[in-house]
């Protein structure tokens, strides 16, 4: 884990760096208020209805949890220089988020290109798992974002 004040330019990255961010605990009200505005169905607004579902029982949006692990990452889970900003990725909800949840997001570099038309810049691909309390996986993410250099004269 990094130091969460410490915000991170491309070339103070590494393949294998790892991160891991704070908690949000979920509850029904948090689920069904985002559904309600979102992700009107069923299964994520009403427990009773979300019983004759496959989620067979009240379970959080997809993109609730997606927003979520932003919200994480935002707050010291990915510390990078510039904010995190995204040109494309790959998002799985493997087991839904349930009422109850403390969501955890571990957040790994996997790859690292320095970009050759922006010498100010380059792309690092992070693979972010969140999960809950069980360390059952809720959500996988692999980001590519957009990470400037340090400017220079600017000191580490």
């Amino acid at each position: 884990m990094s130091d969460t004040d410490t915000r991170h330019y491309l070339d103070e990255l590494h393949v294998g760096q790892r991160f891991v961010s704070g908690t949000h605990v979920v509850d029904a009200s948090q689920i069904v208020a985002f559904a309600a505005q979102f992700d009107p169905q069923p299964f994520h607004l009403d427990e009773q209805a979300a019983l004759g579902t496959v989620f067979a029982g009240l379970a959080a949006s997809g993109w609730h949890t997606a927003a979520i692990t932003m919200r994480l990452l935002v707050e010291g889970g990915l510390p990078l220089a510039g904010g995190i900003v995204g040109a494309g990725g790959e998002l799985a909800w493997p087991k839904p988020t349930r009422p109850g949840d403390h969501l955890r997001v571990d957040s790994e570099v996997i790859e690292i290109k320095p970009s050759r038309s922006r010498p100010d810049r380059g792309t690092v691909t992070v693979r972010s798992d969140t999960r809950n309390q069980r360390g059952e996986l809720v959500q996988t993410l692999t980001a590519k974002l957009i990470v400037p250099r340090r400017p220079a004269g600017e000191k580490a």
